[in-house]
Parts: structure tokens; C-alpha cells; sequence
């Protein structure tokens, strides 16, 4: 995590406005987000993922936060409701909700400088020098202070977050920059199949965060000149950031760590295998992504749940967990849980084993039930006897999804399906969950 060295940056936080992108369908994600936006998504056992953009904000001293939704907003909205709402409005300290209200405008968000666009009124009012425009559902940890300092130092009009990463990740996934030696941005290029590497380093490409800041006047004039423009996108990366390089000083932020000069951790989870990993990474002995730093917490709205409990100790049924991370108000009765990650209330009942998966909230887990290299969706109730990653061409033939990376992905709907279209399982014990709490 890259650290403030000048004090004189809490002034600079202070007169800031953070605005997150928080309406994104996460198309990617297939039926994971079917019936929530991504940034909604639970992430690493109690969190969800707009908390890290957010919980950046508060710990680099940014307490003024709007944050613009669309996309199936119910869950996000009540989550930022219920987890979001201590910030002291007496104290100019808030985070507010930017629903498409058709305001100025008869249309929904176009895009993400459209989303801007049409809260034009909402920055205007805050009356701040500086604006922080964020995606919402990038997983990391950033004091945006040094970017901030770095933009007023530059005298730049535009400043882009910019995280290398390898040209095979890059390539059809994240705007690229090619920058010059004092890191003002030449050329920019949204989501290229062959993206420009690094002068330094012919592996890598220097790759857009989603982060920008802006001078609050000219982040205004190219919102309005960009609406406009009848053949834009309205969209950041197509239109406003090359019409600001061609025109403007845009420079570059490189997101290293200041004390090792490597990159840190920052993960987009926008497909099945990258939120897999993401979570996955976080039962790491010494994870890459440290959530246990108390000079950085990350909040959070979390269920009131009891302690995770593990019962019976028999020879060969034993409620155990090893390199794992369960939540509050789990309950593991004689299951062996490795390298998982449990969310909270999920019940996992006798002689089920569960091996490198994702379990979200709310899950029954029946007995006898194999999961491999898989992601459990939210209120999923696992049939006893179901193997689930074990064979994939069962997998395919229950109408479950199989990522690129053969991550088994299973929600409530697929279920439901097969419920109604598998007669000839249905008369085995495959859809009889145990009805004792331990079993």
C-alpha cells in the first residue's frame, strides 16, 4: 500500500469529492450477479466489494462520497444503507446515494461520464477543487492522498491511477497507457488485443485502475462538451480520457508500494475465475492482501452472527477446517473444510468435504457432499450426496457453469432447474437435506 509523506495532503483530502462508479452489470460474472450489481457482490467472508473503494476513501482522510448506482441496486443500496451511514453530516462527512433519476435527462446512465453528466448539480454543489472518480469493484488497498498530491504537484488536468500487469492479462481487458519519462500520458487505448508494454520492461503494460482525478472546472467542462458529442460512448475509457490526452495534460499515477517499489495487490474481480482467486488468496499463510492491518480496516456492514462452531470428533466423521476462513454463524458437523472460504450461516452437515471453494452466505451443505474447486452462490441448498466439481461433464449436464479455469459455479436458480428437470434423481436421497441443526 502506497503511504502519504506530506502532511499538507489532508488539506488536499479534505477539499476533495469522491465519486464510485458503483452501477456496473458485471456481465462477466454470468448468474452470479443476476440479481445484484458487482460491486454488491460478498466478498472474503463478512465484506462486500464496494467496501474496498470506499474504505480506501475514508482512511486517506476523503469523507465526502458519492456513489452512482444503476444495475439491480436493491442489495447494494441496502447494504450502503445499513454500513455507510455513520459518516457526521455536521461535520461535512457523507455518503451519498447517486440513483439514475432521469433528472436531466430522459435516459438511464449511458455510460460512466453520462453518470457523471447527469449529476453535474451534485458536484457543483459540494464546491470542491478536486474530484476522485473510483470504480467500485476493484479489490485493493490505496491512500489516494499520494495521488492527489502527485496530480496538484504535476499541474495536470487529468490524473489516471496506472497498475502494470503482465501483457497476456492486459490484452481485451484494461485500458493501457503508454506514458512518456516524466509519466505524462501519450496514448491510451481501451481494452487493446495488443496492448503497448513498458519501455522498462517489455513484459508488462501499464494498465488504468478506473481511477481519476480531475480538477473539479475542467472535470465539469469535458462532462458537458463530452454530452454533446451525439456519436460518444459517454464512457470514460472510449471518450473522455483520449479527447483529454489530445487536448490537455493527463498524467499518470503508478500505484507501487513506496517502501519496496513493487506493485501491490489490486485485483479486478470481473469474471468467475477472478473472484474465485481473489477470495482464494485471502487463506494464504501470508496473504498478498493483508485484511488484518489495523492501520487500514476495511468496513463493513456485518450480520449480528454467533461464533463459527465445529462439532463431533470421531474417527471418521469430524467437524474440521484447515488453511480456511469461516465465518460467524457457521456451523461444520463432522465435515472437513481446506483451503475454503466460508461466508456467514452456512451449514455444512456429515461426511461432506469441501476443497478450494467459495461458499457464499446462507448455504446448506447435505451430507455426503463432494465440492471441488467450486463457488456456492448466496441461499444455494446442496442436496445430500451431490459431488459438485468432481465430474464436469455431470456438472455441465445439471446446467451448473464451468469457467475457463474449471471453477464450477452454482446458484439457487440452477438448482431450481434441476430440480424440476431431473426426475431421475429425484428419487434417490439427492434432494433430502438433513433436518437436525448437527447431522
Amino acid at each position: 500500500m502506497v503511504t502519504a509523506t506530506s502532511r499538507y495532503v489532508s488539506q488536499l483530502t479534505k477539499d476533495t469529492l469522491a465519486l464510485v462508479l458503483a452501477g456496473g452489470k458485471g456481465t462477466r460474472l454470468c448468474e452470479l450477479t443476476e440479481s445484484q450489481s458487482k460491486p454488491a457482490l460478498h466478498f472474503g467472508g463478512k465484506f462486500r466489494v464496494v467496501d474496498f473503494s470506499l474504505s480506501n476513501c475514508v482512511n486517506s482522510g476523503i469523507k465526502q462520497i458519492g456513489i452512482v448506482t444503476q444495475y439491480k441496486a436493491h442489495s447494494l443500496l441496502r447494504h450502503l444503507s445499513q454500513g455507510w451511514s455513520h459518516l457526521n453530516r455536521d461535520m461535512g462527512e457523507f455518503v451519498e446515494l447517486l440513483p439514475a433519476t432521469q433528472q436531466c435527462s430522459t435516459s438511464w446512465y449511458q455510460g460512466t461520464a453520462d453518470a457523471l453528466f447527469q449529476n453535474i448539480a451534485f458536484i457543483e454543489e459540494q464546491a470542491s477543487k478536486y474530484v476522485l472518480v473510483l470504480a467500485g469493484d476493484h479489490i485493493y488497498k490505496m491512500d489516494y492522498a499520494d495521488m492527489l498530491a502527485q496530480h496538484v504537484q504535476s499541474g495536470a488536468d487529468l490524473t489516471i491511477g496506472g497498475i502494470e500487469v503482465p501483457i497476456s492479462e492486459a490484452a481485451n481487458a484494461f485500458g493501457v497507457m503508454e506514458v512518456d519519462d516524466t509519466g505524462r500520458v501519450m496514448n491510451f487505448r481501451e481494452k487493446p488485443a495488443d496492448p503497448s508494454s513498458l519501455p522498462d520492461d517489455p513484459s508488462m503494460a501499464l494498465a488504468s485502475m478506473g481511477i481519476y482525478v480531475f480538477s473539479t472546472d475542467f472535470l465539469i467542462n469535458e462532462l458537458q462538451k463530452d454530452a454533446q458529442i451525439l456519436d460518444s460512448k459517454h464512457d470514460f475509457g472510449h471518450d473522455i480520457v483520449p479527447q483529454c490526452i489530445a487536448n490537455s495534460e493527463v498524467h499518470t499515477f503508478r500505484f507501487r508500494d513506496t517502501v519496496t517499489q513493487t506493485r501491490p495487490y489490486w485485483k479486478d474481480v470481473g469474471t468467475l475465475d477472478a473472484f474465485w482467486q481473489a477470495n482464494i488468496d485471502l487463506i494464504d499463510v501470508t496473504p498478498k492482501l493483508d485484511i488484518y492491518d489495523e492501520s487500514w480496516p476495511i468496513w463493513t456492514y456485518q450480520k449480528q452472527s454467533p461464533p463459527a462452531k465445529f462439532v463431533f470428533n470421531n474417527e471418521n466423521r469430524r467437524g474440521i477446517a484447515t488453511d480456511s476462513m469461516v465465518s460467524g454463524g457457521c456451523i461444520i458437523s463432522g465435515a472437513t473444510i481446506d483451503r475454503s472460504l466460508l461466508f456467514f450461516d452456512v451449514r455444512v452437515h456429515s461426511y461432506s468435504n469441501i476443497n478450494e471453494s467459495v461458499i457464499l452466505p446462507n448455504v446448506e451443505i447435505g451430507r455426503d457432499v463432494d465440492i471441488n474447486r467450486a463457488i456456492i452462490a448466496e441461499g444455494c441448498s446442496i442436496p445430500s450426496g451431490m459431488k459438485i466439481g468432481v465430474d464436469h461433464d455431470q456438472d455441465r449436464a445439471r446446467g451448473f457453469r464451468i469457467s475457463l479455469n474449471g471453477i464450477v459455479l452454482v446458484t439457487k436458480t440452477m438448482l431450481q432447474n434441476l430440480r424440476e428437470h431431473a426426475p431421475w434423481e429425484q428419487n434417490s436421497n439427492m434432494y433430502q437435506l438433513p433436518k437436525q441443526l448437527h447431522s
